[in-house]
């Protein structure tokens, strides 16, 4: 971790003293500004029972700029596009100094449980949670079970 600034070298001791319960993430060794991230999916959620891949990437500007996070597995979820990005305001926005690589495990985390169709990414997700969510949270249940592994 020789280089990186302090404040990465800390919160990436925090994730690993600190575990965020449902999600694992770890700095690659080649490039410690990149994190592979494993989330469960939330209990009472379509996404329960599996697990799901993305990654975050620290830029440079960080903690002036939002890390960028980037769903690997695919999702059915209104916000979360085909290419896997997130539609989340402090991915946004909405940054903040204050903002934590802890805390953007936790908001995507509680994203998966509740998603915002009143903020879409996927507007074609977005119309079919808005009109009839029983049906979207089936699809999101069945995709789920092709896409994403059982938890480990």
């Amino acid at each position: 971790m020789a280089g990186l600034p302090r404040r990465i070298i800390k919160e990436t001791q925090r994730l690993l003293a600190e575990p965020v319960p449902g999600i694992k993430a770890e700095a690659y060794e080649s490039n410690t500004h990149y994190f592979h991230v494993v989330i469960a999916g939330p209990r009472d959620s379509p996404f329960e029972g599996r697990t799901f891949k993305f990654e975050l990437f620290l830029p440079e500007e960080y903690p002036m700029a939002a890390p960028k996070v980037r769903f690997m597995t695919k999702i059915y979820h209104p916000n979360v596009d085909k290419l896997g990005r997130i539609c989340l305001g402090i991915l946004k926005g909405k940054c903040s100094p204050a903002l934590q690589i802890h805390t953007v495990l936790l908001s995507i985390q509680a994203l998966s449980n509740a998603p915002n169709p009143d903020d879409p990414l996927a507007n074609y997700i977005e119309e079919q949670w808005k009109t009839n969510e029983a049906r979207a949270i089936e699809t999101a249940r069945a995709g789920t079970r092709l896409s994403a592994i059982n938890n480990i």
